[in-house]
């Protein structure tokens, strides 16, 4: 059984136990009793009929068969590419993300309130978290308060937290190439259609990173502290622009330095 391994990253090596993943998803359940943002309809689940067959055990069929009514950036943990603000029918998740593994860092930051009321994560504020010397791959934003009502919140009207545009530009500047968070979104629910910190993220269009994610409506529980962390995102091999998520992550704990980009495990004894 495997129950340790080492990752090497900017000549220095971590350590994780690939037995204890944390999954930083949301569910999706139907009913309306999850997260809901933008305007969705409940995830909805249908069992489906043919003839004498009913895609039901409870309902006397040999095996359940159904059906899954869903809008990935309206229901649950989802990660988007640049195709979301993009017309281009070849910008879909599956070409844009061909890794799955990233370094990461979670970092926990409490929004300001702004004088017209909303509340926005400062740039400022996450940068202080941050040592440019030794930067992640990915960025994993816990907003504060980290209630447990994040769970099922229905967003929808509420004009929810969002993200100083600076921010972005500071990750682009920065080589950060995935940004996951516990928000809705990046952006202002209603902003007229700028969406200036997705196209700030994607230096959409001069300048289009292709390779970036941004994954929305996570959830970090207290048990994770802030820190290092090996990222496995997760998704669905859908064509679109975005995919139902689900993020793991796995602690990291430094065990000396290294050159090279090289990944190596450690078989247990069975």
């Amino acid at each position: 059984m495997l129950t340790s391994a080492t990752i090497t990253f900017r000549d220095r090596t971590y350590g994780y136990n690939p037995l204890q993943p944390l999954d930083i998803s949301l569910p999706l359940a139907p009913g309306p009793e999850n997260v809901n943002c933008f305007w969705a309809e409940p995830v909805q689940v249908d069992t489906i009929t043919v003839g004498d067959f009913v895609g039901s055990v409870a309902l006397g069929g040999s095996t359940n068969y159904q059906r899954v009514h869903l809008t990935p950036h309206g229901n649950g943990t989802h990660t988007e590419c640049y195709g979301h603000i993009s017309p281009d029918p070849t910008a879909t998740l599956d070409r844009c993300l061909t890794r799955f593994l990233f370094v990461a860092q979670v970092i926990s930051v409490s929004p300001r309130k702004l004088e017209n009321g909303d509340f926005m994560v400062m740039a400022e504020d996450v940068i202080a978290h941050l040592d440019e010397g030794n930067l992640p791959e990915a960025l994993i934003l816990r907003t504060l308060p980290n209630l447990e009502s994040k769970r099922t919140a229905h967003y929808s009207g509420t004009n929810p937290t969002y993200l100083e545009p600076a921010l972005a530009s500071y990750l682009v500047e920065h080589g950060i190439e995935h940004l996951l968070l516990d928000l809705p979104s990046v952006d202002r629910e209603e902003d007229g259609g700028a969406l200036l910190a997705h196209h700030a993220f994607w230096q959409y269009p001069e300048n289009t990173r292709t390779q970036a994610t941004i994954t929305e409506l996570i959830f970090v529980p207290d048990t994770v502290a802030d820190g290092w962390y090996l990222l496995n995102l997760q998704v669905t091999s859908l064509v679109l622009d975005a995919s139902p998520g689900k993020p793991v992550l796995y602690a990291l704990s430094p065990v000396g330095s290294s050159l090279g980009g090289s990944v190596s495990f450690a078989e247990a004894p069975h």
